[in-house]
């Protein structure tokens, strides 16, 4: 069976009122993001929460992975979200994690585009001085000057993955509403 016969039938019989919920929620997000890159939800503090996590579990790989770590952190939860819900077999759950990467993205994005202003207010979960992540890593790469066009590039992946959250789960939420129950085996 392929992925979408399969996703087809996990929709069947499925409700889809609370979905379109999240659907209409991350769909206002969407637009909010557009129009104001400050633009802060919910999940914003518990994408710190996994970005300052993420400095203590890359921190044995030296500096640059430390600094790194944070960012990538937060976008790899989301992404193995995706598989977790992809061994349960449930699709929405798929979907979503998009949404939820999108959030993320969004939020690397603005810390990106402010790495030459560093005018954002920083945490540090150890104490001490913080030190601006992306100003650190540009700086490093020779790449400072591009931290506005970088910015961007990521906050268009962001505006796709959400894209593809409101699409794919959309299609979900049509296909739970239309397709007849399953028929009780006898």
């Amino acid at each position: 069976m392929g992925w979408h016969t399969e996703m087809v039938e996990w929709c069947r019989g499925r409700w889809w009122f609370p979905r379109v919920f999240f659907l209409t929620w991350f769909a206002y997000m969407l637009v909010r993001y557009v129009n104001d890159p400050g633009y802060v939800v919910i999940f914003s503090a518990i994408n710190l929460g996994i970005h300052e996590i993420g400095h203590i579990l890359w921190r044995p790989l030296g500096e640059f992975m430390y600094f790194l770590g944070g960012s990538l952190t937060q976008c790899l939860a989301p992404v193995v979200s995706v598989l977790v819900f992809y061994r349960q077999r449930d699709f929405f759950g798929i979907a979503f994690c998009f949404g939820w990467l999108s959030t993320n993205l969004h939020e690397v994005s603005v810390y990106v585009d402010d790495a030459r202003a560093r005018a954002l207010p920083l945490v540090t979960p150890g104490g001490g001085e913080p030190v601006h992540d992306w100003f650190f890593l540009l700086t490093r790469l020779g790449m400072l000057e591009m931290d506005h066009g970088i910015a961007l590039l990521v906050r268009l992946l962001g505006i796709l993955s959400m894209l593809v959250f409101l699409v794919v789960g959309g299609y979900q939420c049509w296909l739970m509403f239309w397709l007849p129950k399953r028929e009780p085996v006898s």
